[in-house]
Formats: structure tokens, C-alpha cells, sequence
């Protein structure tokens, strides 16, 4: 690797890091002497996740940081005076092949500023996709598509990727126009549809013609910056569910506003990005897609924003004290998903096993139950030592925080002592 390539990649590298919709890892954690693994990779090096759970390390980097947009809240702004670069198609494909081939990754997350025109730079991105595939290079492609590119190149790029992405950015259009004056979410859900539908279209094709090629087989996902603007996590969602609602939506990211740009006055004065809200959005993003929850049950009128003390589905059950406790030896699995402390994976192991003895708190813990709070909530082949309706919602909140807190003080102390 020459050094000019490098320079480029050290750039382009950081510039794309504020772009979460390839499921980086959120932690930072280096290696020790002596010891195992580590959460930073080298430039541009960061960890995904797969469907089974597995840890996949993605090379995440942009074609170019110039972009001829000022949207506000972006690092890569017109108007900002920093380094920038551009990497060539042949640039990309080369670093992608060499870091495989060194066992650095598993594959390639790419986006880019807008230059010229949307299709200008989405022609450039999927070259780098078809180029990569001509190269024999089976490995993991996610390309962030342009707004307001054509769909002959969305065709093209879907035909080379394995996801597609186009980012909302805000969840309101009004809100859009204030930042990126330059933007709207016309451009945007013009492509989200067209990928839904050729997701759609070449699920029904392959029914009938087994060969027949792939377009984005892992769908699109997106990203709403949270923050920035006057948005309630209700606004937002409520575009997430209808979002989710697309065959072919498999992800919406929450990004924490970052303040890149203090100078700019129609940007909040924030000293740090708010990720106990982004952390209670993504909770009630599981709630909707895994739990059965509908957005209007996590959030209303009454209640338009999470509660940041407790998770969605704690201060779900404290509103609705009438529900429980539940018994799990008798009760339906919705209903054993809605007990606060009992996840997925718990539940459908309290259906299966009930059905051959009656289950205990022994049992439950076992199964990966968390008691401390789930025993409040419930009921089982015991006598509870004290439900939510006995205790009252406020006092259960109160014990269930002070748990929290105390937990949270003896890590601190074994790592002050360690």
C-alpha cells in the first residue's frame, strides 16, 4: 500500500465513522498484554453482527468525503474546511481484496458524499460492487445507495450487494428542510420502495426459476439521527413501524446526535450525544420487532417520549398493573413476552417445558429468567413474595431502580479495586 492510498484511507476511514447503519460495535475495548481479542480494529475496521449471531469484521469506508450538500449536522459538509479525499473504483476493490486476503475482514460496508450528481456517485459506488464480484470476491457488500439516483443504477447495485441502504437522517420532512435545506424525503422512500419491490419481485422469481440471480438478498436498512431536532420518540417510532412494515426493511438504526458542527446555530447546543435515549429507542425497536409490541403500546399521546430511567417494556408493565401477574404455567406466549425480565429465548423455553412439570423460580432462573425483576410481574409454582398490585407500580419502580443503581456502584468499585 503506497502512502498517498494510505493518507486517503486514514481520511476517508474517519470520515465515514458516524454512519451506524452497518451495526458497528458501540464499544471500545483494546487488547491487553496477555490478553484475548479486541473490540478496535485498524482503520476502518468495524465489527457486525449476522443473523446467528456471529461478530463479522466489515471494512466500513467512503468513496469521497467531498459532497456538494451542507447538510448542518454532517461532518462532511460543503462548507467545512477539512482534509478530504477521494479513493478510485480500482483503489476500493484493491484495499477490499488485499484486507481479505490478510484475514482483516469479512467484508465491505461502503458510502460516499454525493459528487456532481446522485447518479454520477451511485454509478462510481456500484462499480465497486460489480468489479469486487467479477474478482471472485464472495464476501459480505453493503453499499449506501444516493438519493435521488436512478433505478437502472439501484437495479445494478442490488445485483452486486448483499444490502442497500438509504438513510432517512431525520424523521420529519419539516425538520429535514430546516437542516438540509438541499434534501427531502421524497428522494429518499423513492428508492426504499423501488428495493422493496425488486426485493419482492425476485422472491417470487426465484420461486420459479431456483438460478435465477439474487438482488439484495439481506434488504435495505436505514438511519434517523436522534437529537438534533424536535422529534418525539413517538414521531419516531412511528416511522420505524412504518418502515418495518416493507417486506424488505430489515434494520433502522438510531445515531445519537454528535455536535460536529457547533458554529451552526439551528443545531442544538448538546455536550454529549444522547445515548440513553438512542439506547432506550433501539429497546423499543426489539419491542416492536421481536416482542409483539405495537408503537402505540410503548408510546402515546399521554406518554410521547421513553422513559430514560427504565426500559420500554419495564414502564409498559407499570402502566398496566391490571395485567399482571402472569402465571407462566398457564398463561399464552404473548403474554409470558410481556413479563418484564423474560426474553425470546426464555419464553419459548417456558412453553416447551412446562407441558412435563410445573415450573418454580429454580426452573425459571435456569432458563435464563431474570428474577429480580421478572418476580413481581409474575407468578409461578411458588408464592410470590410480592407482585406489582400488592407493592404498587411506584414501589416497584423505586425497588427495581435502586437495584439498578446499587448494581451499577459494585462494578464500579470492582474496577476501582481490581
Amino acid at each position: 500500500m503506497n502512502e498517498q492510498v494510505l493518507n486517503k484511507l486514514k481520511i476517508l476511514t474517519d470520515a465515514a465513522k458516524y454512519d451506524v447503519s452497518c451495526s458497528s460495535s458501540g464499544t471500545v475495548r483494546r487488547n491487553q498484554p496477555g490478553g484475548l481479542g479486541n473490540t478496535v480494529g485498524g482503520w476502518g475496521i468495524c465489527h457486525s453482527f449476522a443473523d446467528d449471531g456471529r461478530c463479522i469484521s466489515l471494512l466500513k469506508i467512503m468513496l469521497t468525503n467531498y459532497c456538494i450538500y451542507d447538510c448542518a449536522y454532517c461532518v462532511n459538509r460543503r462548507s467545512n474546511d477539512l482534509p478530504r479525499a477521494t479513493l478510485s473504483v480500482s483503489e476500493v476493490v484493491e484495499l477490499t481484496l488485499e484486507f481479505y486476503r490478510r484475514n482483516y475482514i469479512e467484508g465491505l460496508f461502503l458510502s460516499s458524499g454525493v459528487v456532481r450528481n446522485p447518479d454520477y456517485t451511485m454509478e462510481r459506488l456500484a462499480r465497486v460492487a460489480k468489479e469486487l464480484r467479477v474478482a471472485r470476491f464472495n464476501g459480505y457488500i453493503h453499499l449506501k445507495t444516493i438519493p435521488g439516483a436512478s433505478a437502472e443504477l439501484l437495479a445494478e447495485a442490488g445485483s452486486y450487494a448483499d444490502r442497500l441502504s438509504v438513510n432517512v437522517e431525520i424523521a420529519k420532512e419539516a425538520n429535514l428542510k430546516l437542516l438540509a435545506p438541499e434534501k427531502n424525503h421524497k428522494s429518499v422512500y423513492a428508492p426504499m420502495r423501488y428495493i422493496q419491490q425488486s426485493v419482492t419481485e425476485n422472491i417470487e422469481e426465484r420461486k420459479k426459476y431456483r438460478y435465477a440471480p439474487r438482488f439484495a438478498p439481506a434488504g435495505q436498512s436505514t438511519q434517523m439521527i436522534v437529537g438534533a431536532t424536535s422529534e418525539s420518540d413517538k414521531e419516531i417510532l412511528t416511522l420505524s413501524s412504518a418502515l418495518y412494515r416493507g417486506s424488505s426493511m430489515r434494520r433502522v438504526y438510531y445515531s445519537g446526535y454528535v455536535a460536529v458542527n457547533t458554529y451552526d446555530s439551528r443545531l442544538p447546543a448538546l455536550k454529549q450525544p444522547p445515548l440513553v435515549r438512542e439506547n432506550r429507542l433501539y429497546q423499543a425497536d426489539w419491542l416492536m420487532r421481536f416482542y409483539h409490541f405495537t408503537v402505540d403500546e410503548i408510546v402515546d399521546d399521554a406518554y410521547p417520549d421513553l422513559d430514560l430511567e427504565v426500559d420500554p417494556k419495564l414502564a409498559w408493565a407499570l402502566r398496566h398493573p391490571e395485567c399482571f401477574p402472569v402465571d407462566v404455567n398457564r398463561a399464552d406466549y404473548e403474554m409470558i413476552l410481556r413479563v418484564p425480565g423474560i426474553g425470546v429465548k426464555s419464553a419459548r423455553l417456558i412453553i416447551a417445558s412446562r407441558r412435563f412439570a410445573q415450573l418454580g423460580s429454580y426452573e425459571l432462573k435456569k432458563m435464563g429468567v431474570v428474577m429480580k425483576k421478572a418476580q413481581y410481574f409474575m407468578a409461578c409454582n411458588e408464592l410470590p413474595a410480592g407482585t406489582i398490585n400488592e407493592l404498587s407500580p411506584q414501589t416497584v419502580r423505586n425497588l427495581l431502580i435502586k437495584k439498578r443503581g446499587r448494581q451499577t456502584d459494585e462494578r464500579q468499585l470492582t474496577l476501582e479495586f481490581s
